[in-house]
């Protein structure tokens, strides 16, 4: 066990993350942050033992409490990304399940429960994508019966600014192949509808969806924004698992919303779209698998319209 009046610096490799992702003028933060975990640790009433460095826009170091349950202690660099994540997890989890046990608005920071008492949560069940599904579409539920909420990024925004050039500026740079080029039209099909607007989720990987020891998934480290809820859905089926059982999230995700397959089809052409495009312009590894995931779904699409 670390004390934590010595507790280490933050690792190396969290460092070079952060400061590539925040600039230079991270290092300062990263330098007070041993300290600064802590001095809040300890008001929390807190043990601290050791950073879990999982490749977050964050740090997050595990804790015990007074019990001996473990907590995760998260720090971040942008206290805007701080509220709006700790606005999303207080929205959904917000009595017995409650997520967040503490925080600390000036230093933004919280104390958020381990999910399955262990990093990465318990087992996942054998009909995960049917039971995450579920549970998906109850924070949905819950995010449009939201009351006041500290005012979150739009999807609206997100697209305009971000997805939709970041696709055309790409397939402008690169040599498109034939599947892009195929692909090009659909992802630009889908439609916001204000009656499924909800708090999104918005990083439906995998590894934010751990399950807890009672055998329910717990959604952690959302990216939250407002906006058609047929965008989480997308990202789910596409970004959770690459690759792997795509078909199925697919029909899970038109079962548990009450989606046509014809209107969700396009917003996920548009999400594989964009990684099979971020990952040719990356070297990435997962490209020919995204590539077939593309494939598969444009086929789809094309023959929804026949």
């Amino acid at each position: 066990m670390i004390a934590a009046i010595n507790f280490p610096p933050v690792p190396l490799g969290a460092r070079r993350r952060l400061e590539a992702h925040y600039g230079p003028g991270a290092r300062d933060w990263i330098d007070a942050l041993p300290e600064r975990l802590a001095a809040v640790s300890a008001r929390w009433g807190l043990r601290l033992l050791g950073y879990h460095d999982a490749g977050h826009a964050s740090v997050v170091a595990t804790a015990a409490s007074g019990d001996g349950r473990l907590v995760a202690v998260k720090a971040w660099p942008e206290p805007q990304r701080y509220a709006h994540e700790i606005a999303a997890l207080r929205l959904w989890y917000r009595h017995d399940d409650a997520v967040v046990r503490a925080q600390d608005d000036e230093l933004a920071m919280a104390a958020l429960v381990m999910v399955g008492d262990r990093p990465g949560g318990a087992l996942r069940p054998a009909d995960e994508s049917r039971i995450v599904a579920d549970a998906l579409h109850d924070l949905h539920q819950l995010g449009r019966r939201a009351g006041s909420l500290p005012a979150l990024p739009t999807l609206r925004d997100h697209l305009a600014d971000v997805v939709v050039p970041r696709i055309r500026d790409r397939a402008a740079t690169t040599r498109l192949s034939a599947l892009a080029q195929r692909a090009l039209p659909w992802a630009a099909c889908w439609r916001e509808d204000p009656a499924r607007t909800t708090v999104l989720h918005a990083d439906l990987y995998r590894e934010n969806v751990p399950f807890a020891v009672t055998g329910g998934p717990v959604f952690i480290d959302p990216l939250p924004m407002l906006g058609d809820a047929c965008f989480d859905w997308a990202f789910w089926t596409v970004y959770y698992r690459v690759g792997q059982a795509t078909g199925e999230r697919f029909r899970n995700a038109v079962r548990a919303a009450g989606l046509s397959k014809e209107l969700l089809l396009p917003w996920c052409v548009c999400a594989a779209l964009d990684g099979l495009l971020y990952y040719e312009a990356t070297g990435d590894p997962r490209l020919p698998t995204m590539a077939n995931t593309l494939s598969i779904l444009v086929r789809h699409a094309e023959r929804s319209t026949r």
